[in-house]
Parts: structure tokens; sequence; C-alpha cells
């Protein structure tokens, strides 16, 4: 564990009060290893070009650099063809990418878009939007009092003229990890295109999105150790094939006449203009780390401590955690009474310890728990079950200063 922290730079950095830095924000964002931190810079020092287009050396060499990134992505998730995987600039854009696509041209007055009660604004709010415009109906399928979604409630949205279902691999704030390829399964069967948000998916489980079955799985580069700014979008082939450009400019046309235009093969037919060369480099030698350290590797240690921490939380009065699961992903939310989450989350930094607070982009998922904020405390594998204890010594420091009357 020392050997993999020395690769993080910002662990090691002084926090305000001079003490240590205690990282648990994790699903909002990862730290970087000096490995993708080096690469960046390299590219910038000696590669700086854009791609595509350039017949000189560093053109060639960008090219090279941003498509074996595009190789290195596809193996990770197991898409079959580096064709099939989009560079984008996280999970939200992946996934508006799909709905503008791929649903707006081909939704109904009377079809239906099913979603999970656990799904983060980014998987939510677009299907909403394409529905209302095209007069279709989002079914919501919800979730069970242990935080893992109802399987009799996601059989029922499936019954009706179902034409896409979108789910989370793994909830941003309940750490619930969804058994995606028997979801995807069923919801092909009742004739659905199928999108995944893996946004805390590829950072903490393994991934594949062959075995999973869906149709799209959308991912962000900077939850998974990759720089911000980056991500991707896998599509089945044929699907790609079949959608026009979500974005018209540069670089993704073959031939622009006066009165018509045609596109450029996939994937570059959606990767208009100057793209995050930087970014997508990054990621690849993100991609390239954990492969390493191995993601059955990663998993395991993640959803042990996100256990553990579950169970430190409890023993704290008046804390309430959220998601009774016997396996998870890193998130773990709770509640302390008589503390707003806002104010723990400041009190908590004030000790050098990070964690999120708010309604981490999942309202309707709040609404359900019956709650307008929570405290999330979310881990990676660079973490210890040291940091949890000072999670919990904090916590016990909280209780005594804001209920101390």
């Amino acid at each position: 564990m020392e050997e993999i922290r020395q690769d993080f730079p910002i662990l090691h950095e002084p926090t305000p009060g001079g003490g240590r830095l205690v990282y648990l924000d994790n699903a909002a964002t990862s730290q970087k290893p000096r490995s993708v931190i080096d690469a960046l810079q390299d590219y910038y020092e000696t590669t700086n070009a854009n791609v595509h287009r350039g017949v000189h050396v560093l053109a060639e060499k960008a090219t090279q650099a941003y498509e074996d990134a595009r190789i290195k992505v596809a193996e990770f998730i197991g898409a079959p063809d580096p064709r099939s995987v989009i560079f984008t600039r996280g999970t939200t854009e992946a996934i508006n990418l799909v709905a503008w696509s791929w649903a707006r041209p081909r939704l109904r007055p009377g079809d239906r878009i099913v979603v999970t009660r656990m799904e983060h604004h980014s998987n939510f709010v677009p299907w909403q939007a394409m529905a209302r415009a095209a007069g279709a109906e989002l079914v919501i399928a919800d979730i069970r009092d242990d935080g893992t979604l109802d399987p009799d409630a996601f059989q029922r949205a499936l019954d009706g003229p179902v034409k896409l279902v979108a789910l989370a691999h793994v909830s941003n704030v309940l750490g619930t990890v969804n058994p995606v390829a028997d979801l995807v399964a069923r919801a092909r069967e009742a004739g659905a295109v199928t999108v995944v948000d893996g946004a805390q998916g590829t950072p903490h489980v393994p991934v594949d999105v062959e075995a999973i079955g869906c149709d799209f799985y959308a991912l962000s580069g900077h939850k998974m150790l990759g720089p911000t700014g980056s991500g991707a979008l896998y599509g089945r082939l044929e699907r790609l094939e079949a959608m026009e450009p979500f974005l018209y400019g540069g670089e993704m046309i073959s031939k622009v006449h006066d009165d018509h235009s045609t596109w450029a093969e996939i994937p570059h037919k959606f990767e208009a203009g100057t793209p995050h060369i930087a970014g997508a480099i990054g990621l690849g030698e993100a991609v390239d780390y954990l492969r390493r350290l191995g993601p059955d590797r990663v998993h395991r240690w993640e959803s042990d401590l996100a256990t553990y921490t579950a169970a430190r939380l409890r023993e704290v009065p008046g804390v309430r955690v959220f998601g009774d699961l016997p396996e998870r992903g890193g998130a773990v939310s709770f509640v302390t009474e008589g503390i707003h989450p806002h104010d723990l989350a400041q009190y908590l930094d004030q000790l050098g310890i990070a964690i999120r607070a708010g309604h981490l982009c999942a309202q309707p998922l709040l609404r359900r728990l019956g709650v307008t904020a929570v405290s999330r405390a979310s881990v990676a594998f660079y973490n210890t079950a040291e940091e949890i204890g000072l999670l919990v010594d904090g916590l016990h420091r909280a209780r005594s200063f804001f209920l101390r009357g």
C-alpha cells in the first residue's frame, strides 16, 4: 500500500492545518498517479500537434499516441473493436451523444424510456428531456429499502413499448453494484436498447461490455485516474453506424458540398473538432496503471474497505448509513443527526479529511431516501483502514463540537 501511495503526489501534500490529507471524495474525482501526470507533460513537451490532419512527424506521433489510447480503453472494457470507442469529455457528454444521436430521432409518442431511481442526473435528465420532446413516457424503476434495485419494479417497467433502458453500473450514492448483465438481458428481451452509466463502474469493478451485452457504455476518465475532461462512449458498431453525428464541424466529415455533406467513418464521425488529445493519452496511461494493479484486485480491496467504512460509521451515535449491501462500490453515504452535511464536510476539512456533501446529483434518489442532502465518503484503492479510523474520530469530534449544547 505504501508503494502505491507513493505513486500519488497529492496524497503527500500537507493540509492547510499542517496535517496529512485524507482524501475520501473519490466518487467525485480520483487522484492521479505520477505516470498519468508524466504522460500529460511528455505529450506537451515532445509530441504536441493536432491529430489525423498533418503529415509531419509530430502530427503522426500525436495521432499514433491518441489511437493507441483508444485501443487501450477498448481492451480495458472488453470492447471487441477499437472503432466502437468514441472519445468524449466524460460520461455526461457520452450519454447526451446517445440521447441526441440515437434516441431523439427514433422516439415516438407513447414509447417508453426506463431508468432506475438510483441514477445520477447525467443518466436521468437527458432521458427526461428526450421523453418530453418526443411525447414518450419516462418510467422509473424503484429501489428496495436496502439500497438494491427492486427486480419486480424493473420487470414491471419493461411491460410496455420500451424503446430504451438506462441504468447505472454502480450507484454514486449507495455504492450498489447492479447486476447489469441480467438487467440488460431482460431489457433486450423486451426489445429495448440499453445504456449503462459506467462512471462509477470502470474505476471500481471489472468491466466487460461484451459480457454485459449492452448497446452503449459510458465512462469518465477523471474518475478512473485519468485527466479531467476525458472519457469515452462504447457503442455497438451497428448502432454507431446508424446514428447521425452529435456535433458538426472539422474532422468528422468525409466530403462537404455546397448543399450537403457526408460523414467520416466511425469513430471519427463523433469526434468533431480538435479532441482533448492529451486527455485521451492520459486516460490511456490511467488504464495501463489500473491494468497493472488488476481490476479484480482493485475491486476486492475497495469493496472490503467500503464495507468496513459503513460498519465503522454505524458505530458513531446518530449516524445513519444508507444501503445495507452484501457487495458495494466505493461510495458510502450517510447523515449525522443534528449536523447538516455541509457543516460536517467543512468541519472535517479543517482536520484534513475531504468528503462530499449535498444531493450528489441524485435528487430523485435522495427524495426516496427521505433526505435532501447526505455526506459521502468514497474510497479508492489507495485509501487505508487507518484513514477510515481518522474519519470516524473526526465524526466523534464533530458531534462534540456541534452538539455540545
